[in-house]
């Protein structure tokens, strides 16, 4: 089959993205159409008239407020007053001392820097003000550890050694605030992301450094959406978002990607993170549009000629 037709026969997100980032072209009827149609519809269809998903902030996994917000900006849903007015109550109502935003103000007072990164990816890509930003991006500077990533945990526990599903997260979240062009402390931003993105070439994206063995099984495997967990695809699609170039370090985590690709020449789901949803957007075991654009779309940036070679059967 023809991948690219193909990817332009799903869901309205995937064909927006599909036109902008392979081939070039901007839709924005496309985009507009995301809200009103699809997942997008569905998921903003599900939104309680207080604003909340589920039963409130975080709960429950993987259908709160939290990860549906994670999802419509993965499915890049225009900015929409009734999402800005959650975000706004969130920085109203959910900040504690540390500067952070936490997942219960009732029962913790402090924040968990993870939250916070995936909470920057939003609040970024939905414009939020600049100053209801700052004490978040203060937080999360303030946490990066000497091996040049993060951990949730450093902050009430003695961790030496960072986390890959912290770590991504941030890196995310500083791809968001620097490509939205906000300006308080960006130097240090830029800086914070490239140690962030060393850290994880540094273990060639799943491979221990310690052991050279592979760190988690589930880091290979292919999964979407990602929610909080770590894994290499989602590993490239930072790089690419962040437009560093192609290092050998990345290598091994191509190889395992190539494998993975079916006879049809798309990528599979093959990996579910367990937890309530809203509803399955995708199959496990069989192809995967989701997979497979953002494959695609690695490979443009990284391996063109891999790329062309794919798309131009």
């Amino acid at each position: 089959m023809n991948i690219i037709d193909w990817l332009l026969e799903g869901d309205v997100s995937i064909q927006y993205q599909t036109y902008r980032d392979l081939l070039n072209q901007d839709r924005p009827e496309l985009k507009n159409r995301i809200k009103s149609e699809g997942f997008g519809k569905r998921l903003l269809d599900l939104q309680k008239p207080d604003g909340h998903w589920s039963e409130g902030y975080y709960l429950y996994k993987w259908i709160s407020t939290h990860y549906t917000l994670l999802e419509l900006r993965r499915l890049e849903v225009e900015k929409l007053p009734r999402i800005d007015n959650i975000i706004q109550g969130l920085i109203k109502n959910y900040k504690v001392q540390d500067g952070g935003i936490t997942a219960n103000p009732e029962r913790w007072d402090f924040s968990d820097i993870c939250l916070n990164g995936m909470l920057l990816f939003v609040f970024c890509y939905f414009k939020t003000d600049e100053p209801g930003l700052i004490s978040m991006i203060d937080r999360i500077l303030k946490d990066q550890l000497p091996d040049g990533g993060f951990n949730c945990d450093a902050d009430r526990f003695d961790v030496h050694h960072s986390s890959l599903h912290s770590t991504i997260s941030i890196i995310e979240g500083f791809n968001e605030y620097i490509g939205n062009d906000y300006d308080y402390r960006v130097d240090e931003v830029i800086k914070a992301r490239n140690k962030a993105i060393e850290f994880i070439l540094m273990h060639q994206l799943f491979i221990s450094d310690r052991t050279g063995e592979i760190i988690n099984p589930n880091f290979i495997k292919l999964s979407y959406p990602p929610r909080y967990k770590y894994d290499i695809l989602r590993a490239l699609e930072a790089f690419r978002v962040a437009g560093i170039d192609y290092d050998e370090r990345m290598e091994e985590a191509f190889k395992v990607i190539d494998k993975k690709r079916r006879k049809d020449g798309s990528w599979p789901v093959q990996n579910k993170h367990s937890g309530k949803v809203h509803f399955d957007m995708e199959k496990m075991g069989g192809p995967s549009r989701w997979n497979t654009l953002r494959v695609l779309r690695v490979l443009k940036h990284f391996k063109s000629k891999e790329y062309l070679e794919i798309v131009d059967k």
